[in-house]
């Protein structure tokens, strides 16, 4: 323990970093300088400095440093506070003690102790081992990579460096995932649920003032074991909240702390015991206090909702959290349990206006993993999200959804931008919305810079999400800004080397620049990615090139028509009508591309929007045929090539 060293009658003092620690005096030096600690810090600088390079917990610093006291966490983290204050510790590059998140406290000085006077003993790595060492063999590492992957280790600092460009001009929030203590695995979808929902709950305090980093982006830094300061610095975030719920079919426990990341101070701390039924009066008291330490002006409507939540049949709730888990899984599966699971919530909870939202959302995307015709999943989702507005017209998600079925579905243009922005005025922290007002309305109509705005704004709200960051060298093609999309698609190849669909845009992006070896390169990456078979895959990529070097484009497009006939393909790889479509006008086969172009029609196929915008369809624009699917779609005159 600390104190059996402070007592030690052969301890004469210690060296941590630049400073000379004298126990006896309760007294800390540096160059000539003498600062006198608190006993109690004194006891939990040692404390540390016993466990050099380890991990010391809350708990573990409650039992040692205030064993003879009873105080809560607060304390400890006040405590911290104040010895790195009296150190001169870098809170954002903690050289001193760094904060392990939802761990504990670890000490990252060089330690030496001195049994006498100018005798220097043992080093905390002999005593403990060498804490700095790595614990992952390197080489065996990298060899678990593909070859053209760029390894994980040079990623980071391309993130930081990215999303520095990006900075808001407001504070940013990020609310990392809540830690599970019901010592079951299979509760994890309620721990992640909670976050989700204290995700929206907050985004939509006051976000004008206040960004909220997006789910995808919170959820990398599960079971992540880094410190607050790194983290804060790769999502470009001021503050941080963590904490940990215990949840059973009576109670709820939840645990919540929020720190600065430009100090690591915990500047409010509580816990929550609850009936389950007031599940979301808890998440009201939670965003109410952050408000308050934020200093966020609520509109008097946001103040109200947070002081009126309604309680909720614990059965319902857990129903939503399962759906919510499964949605965000994305496959065929999956969205059909979400389903069944929303649709539970709402017979349990009749009134249940979020569980509508998402069951709308889960319909509206359906038909992207192959689940249902769009008519019939778009009819659906259409009736859940006018429910879900009709009961609470608050649901900002309702309303993007209900934006994206105007669009898609009914090429409802005004209507769809009536909804896109009121989803956005009620929660502009939404990485969503914006993403989808971008692809979904602005690209299509050809309101490209607009386009590229809403997606800047998406990224900044959720940067760690693969498939938000690919969108935008996508919105770049739109606008036949070429060389930024492929910039763009490049940097993000780097940075999610394993999302499919940054390969599959990459290669259709080289097709329009004449390169199609760099083309074939990595629609081979898409396919194997898209779990096809190497040796397969490298076939198919033979294939290509045969017929290019025998035949030029033509060739090469003769044989991606019968690829995309085949079972087993990447995502955006020509298998839909519209995609047919694309492969017929790059083959000059005009009457086969309006064919297939009105039977996507007639299906509602979601690219049916992009038609205006598609430069695949640059030979169509002067077909009347085309122009009168243009016209019908309601995206207006066809873009001229730039």
């Amino acid at each position: 323990m600390g104190s059996s060293l402070m007592n030690s009658p052969n301890m004469k003092g210690l060296r941590v970093g630049e400073w000379w620690v004298d126990p006896a005096l309760d007294e800390i030096s540096k160059d000539g300088a003498t600062v006198k600690l608190e006993p109690r810090a004194m006891r939990l600088l040692f404390c540390l400095v016993e466990h050099a390079g380890e991990v010391v917990s809350v708990e573990q610093l409650l039992d040692e440093v205030w064993k003879e006291v009873v105080v809560t966490p607060n304390s400890v983290y006040h405590a911290v506070a104040t010895l790195r204050r009296e150190l001169g510790d870098n809170t954002k590059e903690p050289t001193y003690i760094a904060n392990v998140l939802r761990r504990g406290y670890r000490l990252v000085a060089p330690v030496q102790w001195f049994d006498a006077p100018g005798k220097e003993a043992q080093s905390p790595a002999n005593l403990h081992g060498n804490v700095g060492a790595s614990r992952t063999p390197l080489k065996t590492w990298f060899r678990s990579r593909p070859l053209w992957f760029l390894p994980a280790l040079l990623i980071a600092p391309l993130i930081i460096a990215y999303f520095l460009t990006l900075k808001p001009h407001k504070p940013m929030l990020v609310v990392l995932p809540f830690e599970n203590l019901s010592g079951d695995a299979s509760q994890e979808y309620f721990s992640d649920g909670m976050t989700e929902e204290l995700i929206t709950q907050l985004g939509s305090l006051d976000p004008e003032h206040l960004g909220v980093i997006a789910r995808t982006s919170a959820m990398q830094y599960k079971g992540a074991h880094k410190d607050v300061a790194q983290i804060a610095r790769e999502l470009g975030a001021n503050y941080v909240l963590e904490g940990s719920i215990r949840g059973s079919k009576e109670r709820i426990r939840v645990t919540a702390q929020l720190i600065t990341s430009s100090d690591q101070a915990h500047i409010w701390a509580q816990s929550f015991d609850r009936d389950a039924s007031d599940v979301l009066r808890l998440q009201s008291e939670v965003a109410r206090a952050i408000a308050e330490k934020i200093q966020l002006a609520l509109p008097q409507t946001i103040a109200t909702r947070l002081s009126h939540s309604p309680s909720l049949n614990p059965e319902a709730h857990e129903a939503y959290l399962e759906g919510l888990s499964a949605e965000n899984q994305r496959t065929k599966p999956a969205f059909e349990r979400a389903i069944e699971s929303f649709n539970r919530a709402i017979v349990i909870e009749p009134q249940y206006a979020m569980a509508y939202a998402e069951l709308s959302r889960t319909y509206s995307l359906a038909t992207v993993v192959g689940l249902g015709p769009p008519t019939e999943m778009m009819i659906n989702a259409r009736n859940a999200a006018n429910r879900a507005i009709q009961i609470d017209d608050s649901v900002a998600a309702a309303h993007t959804t209900l934006g994206f079925i105007h669009a898609h579905f009914e090429f409802d243009w005004p209507a769809a931008e009536k909804e896109f922005l009121r989803g956005i005025e009620l929660n502009a922290n939404d990485a969503n919305a914006h993403l989808f007002y971008s692809n979904s309305l602005l690209s299509p109509l050809g309101r490209h810079d607009e386009a590229i705005a809403e997606m800047k704004s998406a990224i900044r709200l959720d940067p760690l999400s693969a498939a938000v960051d690919s969108f935008l060298g996508r919105t770049y093609l739109w606008a036949r800004r070429y060389g930024d999309s492929l910039t763009h698609l490049q940097q993000s190849v780097r940075r999610f080397p394993n999302f499919t669909l940054n390969h599959v845009r990459l290669a259709h992006l080289y097709t329009y620049l004449g390169k199609f070896d760099e083309s074939i390169v990595e629609e081979t990456k898409a396919w194997v990615l898209s779990g096809i078979d190497t040796g397969d895959a490298l076939k198919r990529a033979d294939a290509l090139r045969s017929a290019l070097a025998s035949n030029g484009a033509p060739g090469y497009w003769e044989r991606v028509l019968e690829i995309s006939r085949t079972a087993v393909n990447a995502p955006e790889s020509y298998s839909s009508s519209y995609g047919t479509a694309i492969l017929y006008s790059r083959l000059g086969k005009i009457d086969q591309a309006i064919e297939s172009l009105e039977l996507a029609f007639t299906q509602r196929q979601l690219a049916m929007t992009e038609i205006a915008i598609e430069p695949a369809f640059d030979p169509l624009r002067s077909d009347d045929r085309f122009v009168t699917l243009v016209r019908r779609v309601g995206v207006g005159k066809p873009p001229r090539r730039e």
